[in-house]
C-alpha cells in the first residue's frame, strides 16, 4: 500500500517562515514589490506560499519568498502556506522551477539556478560511475 500525499493550506505565523538556505534569487524591494504589497493589502495572499518543515523548527520557504516578504512589510501575522514534506533535491528543483517564470531575473541568478537544478537532478537519478 502506498502512502497517499495530502496537501492542505495552513495559516502559519509569518515569523516561522525562513528563506530557502541557497535561494538563488534576490528578493528586491522595488516597484514590483510595491505592487505585490498593494495587491496583498487589497486582496490578501491569493496564492499560498509553499514551504517544508525546517530542521531547526519553523518552515523553509520553497515558493513564495516575495509573498512572505510582502506579508512581513504589511506586518501580517499569518499567511496561507502549503506544507510539503520533501527532500533537499526536490526542494531545489521546486525553488528553481517556481521562479523561472518571473520576468526580471538577472542572468547570473538564472545561471546559478539552472546549475543548482542540474546538480539536484543528477543526485536524484544517480550518475553512472565511469
Amino acid at each position: 500500500m502506498t502512502k497517499k500525499m495530502t496537501e492542505e493550506i495552513k495559516y502559519l505565523n509569518v515569523n516561522e517562515l525562513k528563506p530557502f538556505e541557497e535561494h538563488p534569487f534576490k528578493v528586491r524591494i522595488d516597484e514590483e514589490m510595491d505592487e505585490l504589497v498593494e495587491s496583498i493589502k487589497e486582496n490578501g495572499v491569493v496564492s499560498p506560499i509553499i514551504a517544508r518543515p525546517h530542521k531547526d523548527g519553523g518552515y523553509e520557504i520553497i515558493s513564495g519568498h516575495r509573498r512572505a516578504k510582502a506579508c512581513e512589510i504589511l506586518q501580517l501575522e499569518q499567511a496561507p502556506v502549503i506544507v510539503k514534506d520533501i527532500d533537499d533535491d526536490t526542494a531545489v528543483i521546486l525553488v528553481v522551477d517556481s521562479n523561472l517564470n518571473r520576468e526580471n531575473i538577472l542572468p547570473s541568478e538564472k545561471a546559478f539556478a539552472y546549475q543548482m537544478k542540474l546538480e539536484a537532478i543528477k543526485r536524484k537519478v544517480g550518475r553512472p560511475t565511469k
